[in-house]
């Protein structure tokens, strides 16, 4: 496998980093992230990274992050009956057996790509018509999260390097062996897994780099967006103050980058509230560690500053709701009022008492590109407080209806629609 050759001129990680390291950053930056099956300690004196911030005063300490699940819930346990939409639209499941699936892409061919976060597996999704057949094409990767699809080869992103797998969907049974596109990430668990989006142009690939902890002073090279130059492979920071982004999309006529963004945990039931940004410049800042939601100062870290001082988001979602995947709408079946919405999976809450999010919400714009309304689109993965799925990602088919990935059960569920 020949691996490609790697810029860092416009970084210089080894140095930002061994610097960080002298000044004793190590345990805030590298404390332990949350197992898979149950939430795990750091070292001796040192919460796990998803706890600090935590107050003895503060929220519910019975509060920890719900675990990943590693295989898929059968059938059986998909109670796609319980998901409702808004007259006209309908639910129904369209693929099973992928546990932990998250972030799509579609070829345009027309085949699925499906990450994961915590299998470590990439699945590709053949639509036969009225079947689908779900095949695992990549086993044993690194939190293998975010996916892209460009000029016949699949990009994936783990946790500390982007990978390209070229002709993939001519060898979905036998995939070649990757090409190492960038392998300087940083490799910090915590937020560490990312979303891939591939610009309009198709020269860039987008993608996040999450803060190393709940609520610190990341390192410069942490709590951003940033882009990849596919032709130079130089790295460049868009945004920053960006806590996590995991979900992304252009919007079309502006190519405007916008972006889901979690706030921090521990700050309260009901504060901050997670976001929607808009990238309308390069190099803008949101503020994460110090301004939270656009207009709340952190309660340790903003002490001394002003939310006047950053970029504000275009949108407030709700407190711990955990926006992931975001897609502007493109296609022609949903009536005319829904193109150009924005949809966005909420994956639910862990840091709240009681539990918020767990549906895909729909947000309308106005003339001006102004969110004016934001509601429930797919509901019913939450019943009560207790939940049996949990919305991932959205996709816009070429027929016009939409997939949502569900990580919690491992299934894709379609929309669609008929007057």
């Amino acid at each position: 496998m020949k691996k490609s050759s790697v810029s860092l001129r416009s970084l210089g990680f080894s140095k930002v980093l061994g610097g960080l390291i002298l000044a004793g950053f190590v345990s805030a930056v590298h404390a332990q992230a949350p197992a898979p099956a149950a939430p795990a300690a750091g070292p001796a004196g040192v919460p796990p990274t998803w706890a600090q911030g935590r107050t003895a005063d503060g929220m519910n300490p019975a509060l920890v992050p719900n675990p990943s699940p590693l295989v898929a819930k059968p059938v059986s346990e998909l109670f796609v009956n319980k998901l409702k939409a808004p007259p006209g639209f309908k639910v129904e499941l369209w693929a099973s057996g992928m546990a932990n699936a998250r972030s799509m892409t579609e070829s345009p061919s027309g085949t699925l790509f499906v990450g994961t976060r915590f299998p470590g597996n990439v699945y590709a999704v053949v639509n036969k018509g009225d079947t689908r057949e779900v095949k695992t094409i990549l086993k044993g990767l690194h939190r293998p999260n975010g996916v892209a699809f460009a000029n016949g080869s699949l990009y994936v992103a783990e946790l500390s390097r982007i990978l390209r797998y070229d002709n993939i969907e001519k060898n979905l049974d036998n995939p070649p062996a990757p090409v190492v596109v960038f392998d300087a990430l940083p490799k910090d668990e915590p937020h560490g897994w990312k979303y891939m989006k591939l610009s309009p142009d198709g020269k860039y690939l987008y993608f996040q780099i999450g803060t190393p902890a709940n609520i610190i002073v990341p390192p410069y090279t942490h709590a951003a967006i940033v882009r990849l130059n596919l032709q130079t492979n130089i790295l460049d920071y868009v945004a920053y103050g960006v806590r996590n982004s995991v979900g992304m999309d252009f919007q079309p006529g502006t190519n405007e980058l916008w972006f889901t963004n979690m706030g921090r945990d521990w700050a309260g039931e009901d504060l901050p509230n997670d976001t929607l940004n808009k990238l309308a410049r390069t190099k803008m800042n949101f503020g994460y560690p110090f301004c939270h939601q656009g207009d709340w100062l952190d309660p340790e870290l903003g002490k001394g500053r002003s939310c006047d001082e950053f970029d504000k988001p275009e949108l407030k979602l709700g407190a711990h709701v955990s926006p992931l995947g975001m897609r502007f709408y493109t296609g022609k079946m949903f009536p005319a009022e829904y193109k150009g919405n924005i949809f966005i999976a909420e994956y639910g809450s862990w840091n709240r008492t009681k539990k918020a999010g767990y549906q895909v919400v729909r947000v309308v714009l106005d003339a001006k590109n102004k969110p004016v309304k934001l509601e429930p689109f797919v509901t019913g993965w939450l019943q009560g407080e207790e939940y049996w799925g949990r919305p991932a990602d959205v996709q816009v088919l070429k027929d016009g209806s939409m997939l949502i990935s569900d990580g919690e059960a491992g299934a894709i569920y379609r929309v669609s629609y008929a007057k």
